[in-house]
């Protein structure tokens, strides 16, 4: 059973719509469920007890009823008390969008990252809601509960939030532990001056799928949110640059639940850290405006508006619009069927080299060493072997470019 708000006094992102519903659909199919029923009311404000009015809870408790559904799954977020009103005006386990896609990310996490980062998420979640978890032995705590009762609700609830809190600290230490190393191999990438291109986007916007066609990866790819949870990250070699990697990450939607962005910071912080994000759109899908506007804004969040950006339509070989998105930063591209993808290397390739320095070289041949790294990590414009030394003019990047000025002429 699915049901939605739209008040007046909602921020504009928080209020369901017609497309934000169908979204919560596709997200309990994903999490292996099936909607019987979709509830939706525009009121001025939510009600403080139910969220949804009096008529409307009846209207789903009639439905649940007649289909025998076991779930309420709400688009909007819920407080704790109003969960636990719900679930007792209607007679089933009730849960928020949060809560759905927390459980999907839970489904989906392989790697033991992932796992940690999703298991902090839900105990961040969880910690609030306790009180309504305990409220029936909360309830004994007065002064006319019956003798030999009072108290043991509240110890219980307290004893339960000291070992989530625990939990969320060892969680939280392991993750830091996880930021360490990540930092490690990035400072090693640095040092080898590798370029790094990021894939971002919507969730089942084609990220995996465009991965595997450009670096020959076997990602297992579907067509169900959040595919990807844990981050890829292949190596791609470029006639014009040398060597780059290229980083899947996990797919944005909208509203994400707080506590998975922080949760998931140690990956996705890696996105200030690329060369160039490449922002795939699924061009197929009728809210791509929308879409876009929320990857954008989360990367905005993650503090990565500065990192240079190509926007990439995918599904152009399903696209049915009249006027497909053009411009000079978009490339129109089916990463399934490999269309426009040789022009979509081309560009990677013309931003990174924008973003490289010319240089001109004299190297001993006592130090001829380096030129392994400088043909492995930047491109060789021109060579001419000399009684000096080796006379090179070069692309490299920044980093590269640090550890050449001995050499530069």
């Amino acid at each position: 059973m699915l049901a939605g708000l739209s008040a007046n006094s909602m921020d504009r992102d928080q209020r369901s719509t017609d497309e934000s519903l169908e979204e919560l659909e596709a997200l309990l199919e994903t999490a292996g469920g099936t909607s019987c029923g979709v509830v939706f009311q525009n009121r001025e404000k939510p009600d403080s007890r139910t969220f949804l009015g009096r008529g409307k809870v009846q209207e789903m408790k009639d439905i649940i009823e007649a289909e025998k559904c076991d779930l309420a799954a709400f688009d909007n977020e819920l407080s704790p008390s109003q969960m636990r009103a719900l679930s007792e005006e209607l007679g089933v386990r009730v849960i928020d969008r949060s809560g759905l896609i927390m459980d999907i990310f839970a489904q989906r996490a392989r790697t033991r990252e992932g796992k940690l980062q999703v298991e902090l998420a839900q105990y961040k979640y969880l910690l609030p809601r306790l009180t309504g978890m305990w409220q029936h032995l909360v309830s004994q705590t007065g002064t006319s509960a019956p003798i030999g009762t009072r108290g043991p609700g509240e110890t219980q609830l307290e004893t339960d939030r000291r070992h989530i809190r625990r939990k969320i600290q060892k969680l939280e230490e392991e993750l830091e532990q996880v930021r360490r190393v990540r930092s490690t191999q990035r400072r090693h990438r640095e040092k080898n001056a590798v370029p790094v291109v990021a894939l971002v986007g919507y969730t089942n916007a084609g990220k995996s799928t465009l991965l595997n066609q450009l670096t020959g990866a076997e990602i297992q790819t579907g067509d169900r949110l959040f595919d990807t949870l844990d981050t890829t990250t292949r190596r791609l070699r470029l006639d014009e640059v040398g060597e780059i990697l290229l980083s899947d990450t996990v797919g944005f939607i909208q509203r994400l639940p707080h506590h998975l962005v922080e949760a998931f910071k140690a990956t996705l912080e890696e996105l200030t850290y690329a060369d160039l994000l490449l922002h795939v759109i699924d061009a197929s899908n009728p809210g791509w405006e929308d879409q876009r506007a929320v990857v954008n804004k989360l990367i905005r969040e993650l503090g990565a508006e500065e990192t240079p950006r190509l926007e990439v339509f995918n599904k152009s070989d399903v696209y049915t619009g009249d006027t497909p998105p053009r411009g000079a930063d978009v490339l129109r591209i089916s990463a399934r069927t490999g269309e426009g993808c040789d022009a979509l290397v081309a560009k990677i390739a013309e931003i990174l080299l924008g973003q490289m320095r010319r240089v001109r070289l004299l190297i001993p041949y006592s130090a001829a060493r380096i030129l392994d790294h400088l043909y492995r990590d930047g491109e060789i414009l021109h060579r001419v072997d000399g009684e000096a030394g080796i006379e090179i003019e070069a692309a490299v990047s920044e980093q590269l470019y640090g550890q050449l000025e001995g050499f530069i002429v």
